[in-house]
């Protein structure tokens, strides 16, 4: 069953830069680009005056966003994005791009994805989104989202994901990070399309990831936040229910996970397609050992007049996770195997 654990170590917050910005690959990294820019020609792609995508670190200006990524290439750059509504996309296969709105909650990119994907389509060494929207997003197979995260690692600050088929969805990468951070998701998740149930948030196979100070609203469909994750810390977000729509997990971590899941607050609505738990913990193949996983300091409620019986945590490993200082409401139990 579950019991008390030694208390894990506490996990830093990474300041808003990438989090392997940090790391010794990361000064490897930039070595090899600041070589590559010595020894390789300059990308061929025509500048535009005036143009609302500025490359900050050559004062260019763009008036496509992929031009903007295109002139970035396999090196390092910032695009700052003017004020507006955009119907663009963009795919970016190499370099590390920072996009970022000029000031934040301005830029929209809506209703437009590349190759039947997403607004953005990454699949570069790495990327950061910083104070963008991202809305009304949807393709043909269900899988419409603001990012579709192929390979490389991602930081996400301040942006928001909204009325679309899913806000991030990945492929799998066992050595890549994942960092979000003050962002909502609302209006996303559908389980409408023969491509199976699309979620707000939807992690396949990565090393790390990290979700804190953030919120997830009015789900549309499937769960609020699935990962296959080896690890993860999820802290300091807000779950809200309440006005969700055939919804399922707050969390659902399918694959077993390690880290925390710490100091969330979640309130469960009337409309679920299932409200047997808020958090489900190896429900799928099993890929990782969720040994030490910490689930503690979190409120956990329904909304209000509501009154039904689930589980806060429902674990299908028998792992030995540890669970502590949890507050929960009437009707709900703190553990179940399953």
């Amino acid at each position: 069953m579950y019991g008390r654990m030694v208390q894990l170590p506490s996990h830093s917050r990474p300041s808003l830069a990438l989090r392997f910005a940090n790391s010794l690959d990361w000064v490897f990294l930039v070595l090899i680009l600041g070589l590559a820019a010595v020894l390789l020609p300059a990308t061929s792609v025509s500048a535009k005056s005036g143009g609302p995508f500025t490359i900050t670190e050559t004062g260019q200006n763009y008036d496509s966003l992929q031009s903007a990524v295109n002139a970035i290439g396999d090196q390092r750059g910032t695009i700052s994005i003017a004020a507006g509504t955009y119907r663009q996309c963009a795919v970016q296969t190499a370099g590390v791009v920072i996009y970022t709105a000029a000031e934040y909650g301005t830029v929209t990119f809506d209703r437009t994805a590349c190759e039947g994907k997403a607004t953005l389509v990454l699949r570069g060494l790495g990327a950061e989104v910083r104070g963008i929207t991202f809305s009304n997003v949807s393709v043909p197979d269900g899988n419409g989202a603001g990012i579709r995260l192929e390979k490389g690692a991602l930081n996400v600050a301040h942006a928001r994901f909204q009325d679309s088929q899913q806000g991030i969805l990945t492929g799998n990468d066992p050595t890549g990070r994942i960092y979000i951070t003050r962002s909502t998701f609302t209006g996303l998740g559908t389980c409408e399309n023969s491509a199976g149930c699309a979620h707000s948030l939807y992690i396949g196979n990565y090393g790390e990831l990290t979700v804190r100070e953030s919120r997830f609203e009015r789900g549309r469909g499937g769960h609020y936040v699935k990962a296959r994750s080896a690890n993860v810390v999820i802290e300091d977000n807000s779950f809200d229910d309440a006005a969700g729509s055939a919804t399922n997990y707050m969390i659902d971590l399918p694959a077993g996970s390690r880290g925390v899941i710490a100091s969330n607050w979640f309130i469960q609505g009337r409309d679920k397609e299932n409200y047997s738990a808020f958090i489900a913990l190896g429900a799928e193949t099993v890929l990782h050992s969720s040994d030490g996983l910490a689930v503690r300091n979190n409120e956990a409620r329904f909304v209000p007049g509501l009154r039904r019986s689930s589980v806060f945590l429902a674990d299908w490993t028998g792992s030995r996770v540890a669970m502590s200082g949890n507050s929960l409401a009437s009707g709900l139990t703190d553990y179940e195997r399953r």
